[in-house]
């Protein structure tokens, strides 16, 4: 499954987000238009058997499906089937049936006419050899391995083999009605051979060995449906490392090099499951939860009871916690065990009900965990991220029916901006109210699919409020507001005058947006909060101020999804720079880059390098590196020890573009003692920078070195690329 995460260092680098591109690098309207599909018949059961043996790349399965027809003189059987060849199917009597396989679907011509209140169990005989699905038809990545796939020994895995489901790869390992509206349960048994252990679905129901064949076979039953994309298999010789939540027992399936470093990266499940009992108001509704590391996936993909984690997730020592923390993937695969596996979007249109709702609660675990200024900094993160794939790519519906392959609708759109939609909507409801619906929504469709209409609905249900107007725009149409504020203050009125003019192109179906906002006027008498509704394309508030502001903050707490240009005099930015809340004084930052001639902004922008937040010291170091001639080595040599490794990797690549060779030494000082990861290849890369042949023995040297995702590696050779360059 692919997961968009974008590094929130690289966002805040980047600045504020420009207005609005008018045209869309890709042409969505080449896409087809998909729909939710028809079917005439329900999967009550699966119970799947495999044999493998990993030395001859082979798996014999069989493959019993149980089934009630939605339809009376059902005659006909159609699952979908690839990769596999079938070699026989029988019925519950144990006859042989006629069926016809194309390179597609299983056709099962049944015995005799069924009624559609009868149950209908088909057997399929089956077997793999040495499988490979092109990812590529399903536009994902080539590692992505779907189906059943025989992995070969690398650099940190061992010899194993896993499948991977999502969207559409359950139908090459066995047959099934591979589509996400049709749930069902299952038994699992899988035979390997007797080093290896088995995780998948549900409940261990017994392992059994058979000395004389060296196998062991392990049964797995999911005794609630689910869909079929979130059906797993894992075998390997894994190390599981073994935590509860109460009754509920909690695993972490590891290679055996990895033991040690289980607990440092998913530590924090009991307390994000915990953490999520509690705010969704419904409980853990499985029977365990395991976290399975296997290679060839980036982040991780939600299968029921067992997620999947790519093994770059693995955090080897302490402190790779500082640049790679595993907190924020633990907590969005555990939330799809609600969003995703106990509510299953209807359609892949609506993968917003699986994606949008888990990167939100992500966020929301983030706010309970690292408090409220990392808080605002993810929720503007988030936002930040949808802006670049909307300015640079395409703006679309959240809830999008055009696509060619279902991971098409797995963007920014569905996953960021879904979740900063879902915090808007929280926004609009109030805090109480917004998790009762969610309760309500939860309650009413577990172990069902739901859409977007549902959510409309329960919303109702639980808080009276018809929010029909707040879907129609945020979820249904594409776009976000483009807005441009302008203030005065009326001394003899004691009034603030605000005109909010929404400037986005309404040409192509976006719309002027309608959305609650505070405002916060600040004056020395204290904050005083307005809450005003845009509505229109043009409007103005006039709001009591007893004395002129001495900040006024449109949007506390950075809720509306907007691309904001607010004309400010240098006096209030300097104050907001000092006083405002971390959102408001990264942006009071980038607002004063350009200001550097007038007075007190260079002191204060030097001042802000000492901030509290590593945010606000990254954004007046950046901005100050690129705009002051008198902001010199020495402040970035002392920022580069920051106590941030984000403050310090913007300090060094900072000085890096100087490419001043009489830094080298400090560089090398750099990195070999500074305890970041990133720091350190940053180290490298200014290394290389400075384009001294003298630093190759030191960049091959570091070529060799260690670390989470090879970024020493990668910048070590960077940094020797670029000395190359130089010659």
């Amino acid at each position: 499954m692919r997961f968009i995460k974008v590094s929130l260092l690289a966002l805040l680098l980047a600045g504020p987000a420009p207005a609005s591109a008018g045209t869309q690098a890709v042409d969505l309207t080449r896409r087809p238009v998909r729909s939710l599909r028809s079917h005439d018949f329900d999967v009550q059961h699966y119970r799947i058997r495999l044999a493998i043996d990993d030395e001859r790349r082979t798996v014999d399965g069989e493959t019993t499906v149980t089934l009630r027809p939605l339809k009376d003189d059902f005659r006909t059987c159609v699952l979908d089937a690839e990769t596999f060849t079938v070699s026989a199917v029988r019925d519950a009597s144990g006859s042989n049936l006629e069926f016809r396989q194309t390179p597609t679907s299983l056709r099962i011509e049944l015995a005799r006419p069924y009624r559609h209140d009868e149950t209908v169990v088909v057997t399929v005989s089956y077997r793999l050899v040495n499988p490979k699905v092109d990812a590529k038809a399903y536009g994902m990545e080539p590692s992505y391995r779907l189906g059943l796939d025989f992995k070969e020994p690398g650099p940190r895995n061992p010899a194993m083999v896993s499948t991977l489901s999502f969207p559409q790869g359950a139908r090459h390992w066995f047959p099934s009605y591979d589509d996400p509206d049709d749930k069902a349960t299952s038994d699992i048994i899988v035979t390997v051979r007797r080093d290896h252990s088995v995780v998948s679905n549900g409940r261990l129901v017994g392992v059994t060995a058979d000395e004389q064949a060296g196998t062991r076979t392990f049964h797995w039953a999911q005794e609630q449906p689910h869909s079929t994309y979130l059906f797993m298999l894992a075998a390997g010789p894994y190390v599981v490392v073994r935590d509860t939540l109460g009754t509920l027992p909690i695993a972490y399936w590891v290679y055996p090099q990895d033991e040690p470093h289980a607990r440092r990266t998913f530590g924090r499940t009991p307390d994000v499951i915990r953490f999520f009992n509690e705010r969704f108001g419904y409980p853990y509704p499985w029977a365990k939860y395991d976290q399975v590391i296997i290679p060839g996936i980036g982040g991780g993909a939600e299968s029921t009871t067992a997620t999947v984690i790519g093994e770059s997730a693995i955090v080897p020592d302490d402190r790779a916690m500082q640049d790679f923390p595993s907190d924020w993937l633990v907590a969005h695969e555990a939330a799809h065990h609600w969003w995703g596996d106990l509510v299953t979007m209807r359609t892949w249109s609506e993968t917003w009900i699986n994606e949008g709702f888990a990167t939100f609660s992500e966020h929301v675990y983030t706010c309970h965990a690292r408090g409220p200024d990392e808080c605002a900094l993810d929720l503007r993160q988030k936002q930040d991220s949808y802006f670049a794939e909307a300015r640079t790519r395409y703006a679309r519906p959240i809830v999008f029916e055009r696509y060619e392959y279902p991971n098409e609708n797995f963007d920014r759109h569905t996953y960021q901006k879904g979740a900063v939609v879902l915090d808007m909507l929280r926004f609009v409801l109030g805090e109480e109210p917004f998790w009762r619906a969610v309760s309500r929504f939860l309650h009413a469709h577990a172990f069902g699919s739901a859409d977007t209409n549902d959510l409309v609905v329960a919303i109702h249900e639980a808080t009276g409020q018809n929010l029909d107007w707040f879907f129609e725009q945020w979820v249904r149409k594409p776009g976000h507001p483009v807005l441009v504020v302008t203030q005065s203050w009326d001394e003899a009125a004691r009034r603030l005058s605000l005109r909010v003019r929404q400037t986005q192109d309404t040409s192509k179906g976006i719309p002027i947006f309608r959305m609650p906002v505070d405002v916060e006027i600040v004056t020395s008498r204290g904050a005083t909060r307005h809450r005003i509704q845009l509505e229109s394309a043009d409007q103005s508030f006039s709001l009591e101020a007893v004395e002129k502001p001495l900040l006024v903050r449109f949007d506390k707490g950075n809720h509306l999804l907007d691309e904001l240009t607010f004309a400010k005099d240098t006096t209030e930015l300097l104050y907001q720079l000092g006083h405002d809340d971390v959102s408001g004084r990264v942006w009071a930052a980038s607002e004063l880059g350009g200001r550097l001639a007038e007075s007190g902004v260079r002191e204060a922008l030097h001042a802000a390098t000492g901030d509290r937040s590593w945010a606000v010291r990254e954004r007046a170091l950046t901005v100050l590196a690129a705009s002051d001639r008198s902001f010199g080595v020495d402040q970035l040599r002392a920022l580069a020890t920051d106590p941030s490794s984000r403050v310090r990797v913007a300090a060094l690549k900072a000085l890096g573009a100087r490419r001043d060779a009489t830094l080298l030494p400090f560089y090398r000082e750099r990195f070999e003692r500074d305890d970041s990861y990133l720091a350190q290849a940053e180290a490298l890369r200014s290394i290389g920078m400075a384009g001294d042949r003298a630093s190759l023995p030191l960049l091959e040297q570091a070529a060799a070195t260690p670390s989470p995702r090879n970024v020493i590696r990668l910048a070590a050779e960077w940094a020797r690329e670029e000395i190359g360059r130089a010659r």
